[in-house]
């Protein structure tokens, strides 16, 4: 395959997958395609989340974070692995570091009252936490994280076409996953010679699950690691979504599909005072998925990188690397 060097994220319309015109349809896969294979990102518009929904999850988000950290502290869960409500100031460090990001975040995972009772995966997931101090939390966070699910799988049907396998394979893979939606706060720096030296917003990285869907940020900082290894800024309209390959989709993919490295630097020493707000969806397959690199993406060119592993046996031994389970 030829390799393209992309200056920016290549733009995609998922109403032209899901249009129902094949011709469309195709095109959309082709791009998706070639985008994944090379710098593992897209960004797509027509997703059916709202800058009207968007915009009140921001504003709910900014009221929680500007809380006093006591206050948000007793929603801390570490003995769940902070897998949901609120993760403190500098807790989760990317993979082989040591020194802690510049944020603050809150989970938000699968609604349990969603879930049937029939499904054993119920009895896996703690229930959501929802701070007492803003009552609309829960009814916006959890319209947008069915909305992103809902593109996330449509995503996942292109990108199962585009492998040669049937369009419903990640159907029962995803249905009930362990997806959460991260509000992160990338919080003022009053004084830049406090914090230490390697200290970034969110150090390089590439991200654990499936496939991200990231809502558009409230301020430039997330970068991408081009395959020659330059740095690109990663800039999406309002009316888009960012939506990138994460690790477990390189693991069974054989690479064949790139989880690509992305960080978001810290500002000009001058905006340092400044916050930086975003909100990344994570879509995780349930924890019994194999990850076993598919026999396609096997050959004697690109020969089996990967141990066989689940999902949840990835994701458990990710978490202690970040530093979020012991």
């Amino acid at each position: 395959m030829t390799e393209i060097l992309y200056d920016e994220v290549p733009s995609l319309d998922l109403a032209d997958f899901i249009s129902g015109d094949a011709e469309k349809k195709a095109a959309f896969v082709k791009k998706l395609g070639d985008a994944y294979q090379n710098i593992g990102f897209v960004a797509i518009k027509n997703h059916g989340l709202s800058k009207e929904l968007q915009d009140k999850l921001y504003t709910v988000i900014k009221k929680f974070f500007s809380l006093p950290d006591e206050v948000k502290s007793k929603y801390e869960k570490p003995e769940i692995g902070f897998q949901r409500g609120y993760t403190g100031k500098g807790k989760e460090h990317a993979k082989g570091r040591n020194t802690g990001d510049l944020k603050e975040f809150y989970h938000v995972g699968q609604e349990l009252a969603d879930i049937p009772d029939t499904d054993p995966i119920k009895s896996e997931y703690p229930a959501n936490i929802w701070p007492e101090e803003i009552s609309e939390f829960e009814e916006i966070a959890l319209d947008i994280y069915r909305t992103l699910e809902n593109a996330g799988k449509n995503m996942l049907k292109a990108i199962a076409i585009h492998l040669g396998l049937e369009e419903d394979y990640f159907e029962s893979r995803v249905i009930y996953g362990n997806s959460i939606l991260r509000q992160i706060h990338y919080f003022p720096i009053e004084n830049p010679d406090e914090v230490p030296a390697d200290a970034v917003r969110a150090a390089e990285h590439g991200d654990i699950n499936l496939i991200t869907l990231l809502m558009g940020a409230s301020a430039d900082g997330l970068q991408v690691l081009r395959r020659d290894g330059k740095w690109i800024p990663i800039t999406a309209l309002p009316d888009q979504l960012v939506v990138n390959v994460g690790d477990m989709l390189e693991r069974l993919t054989n690479k064949k599909l790139k989880s690509t490295i992305h960080r978001v630097v810290n500002p000009p020493r001058e905006m340092m005072h400044t916050s930086r707000y975003s909100i990344p969806f994570f879509m995780h397959p349930r924890s019994e998925m194999d990850l076993t690199c598919l026999e396609s993406c096997i050959d004697a060119d690109n020969p089996k990188q990967f141990e066989d592993a689940t999902a949840g046996e990835f994701l458990d031994e990710r978490l202690r690397e970040l530093g979020l389970k012991k």
